[in-house]
């Protein structure tokens, strides 16, 4: 009972709601970039699998399996503190001295959108199988290339059939950009512990920072739910 009435919500809400609010625009931020990026790559892997290149595909394979197999914060670390390292020792071959350094943000938005890729991949490759082959048979008897089907008439119904999940993804990436806080990165979670270390306000800082996330999530979640609906009145 003393802790309960030693609490200062009111204190906590005050100096930390402008560095939460700084923050959701870093994990605004780091979601969109890193979504983007992992839609490019889970498009183009999806290609790569369905081709008909048996060296390309196993080459992907090997990448899901390695990627789906280790952590995401793992991942997070490596692309921070391993990959300039490799990259630098490959470039130096022909630029001796040279030295690339990422930027935290720069290095787990990398990370989340290779992570979420992977993942992506095999829900828009699903959706392009989804798609009846009759209509690839009829767009290339209208005179269409192989390309021009895919991108002009596949693609754009398979899209509509992974828009749910995409959406579901989206409000995991909100949440895994928690991780982010590993390599430095300034969100939520990095300036709630920061801010609970000094004031010793933790069960007010952590409440607030769960706040803060359904605030970004909850509204997300209705926005998948809304289009949800839309498509099924469309089928």
């Amino acid at each position: 009972m003393d802790i309960l009435k030693s609490l200062d919500f009111a204190t906590a809400f005050k100096d930390l709601y402008p560095e939460l609010l700084r923050a959701m625009g870093t994990v605004l931020g780091a979601t969109i970039c890193g979504f983007i990026l992992a839609l490019v790559l889970g498009t183009l892997i999806a290609l790569g699998r369905l081709s008909k290149l048996k060296w390309l595909n196993r080459l992907l394979v090997i990448f899901l399996e390695v990627i789906r197999g280790t952590p995401l914060l793992v991942q997070v670390v490596y692309m921070y503190y391993v990959v300039p390292l490799l990259v630098s020792l490959v470039v130096q071959f022909w630029s001796p001295g040279y030295q690339l350094n990422f930027n935290a943000f720069i290095a787990g938005t990398l990370a989340l959108g290779v992570n979420y890729g992977a993942y992506l991949s095999e829900v828009i490759r699903s959706a392009i199988t989804a798609i009846d082959r009759g209509q690839t048979e009829a767009a290339l008897a209208l005179g269409y290339t192989n390309k021009q089907a895919m991108w002009s008439i596949i693609i754009p119904q398979a899209s509509r059939i992974a828009l749910p999940t995409f959406g579901n993804y989206i409000i995991m990436m909100v949440k895994d950009t928690s991780l982010l806080a590993f390599i430095t990165v300034s969100e939520l979670l990095l300036r709630t512990q920061t801010y609970a270390s000094q004031t010793f306000l933790t069960i007010e800082s952590y409440t607030l920072l769960a706040i803060a996330y359904l605030i970004l999530s909850l509204p997300m979640a209705q926005i998948v739910r809304l289009m949800e609906r839309r498509l099924r009145r469309h089928v």
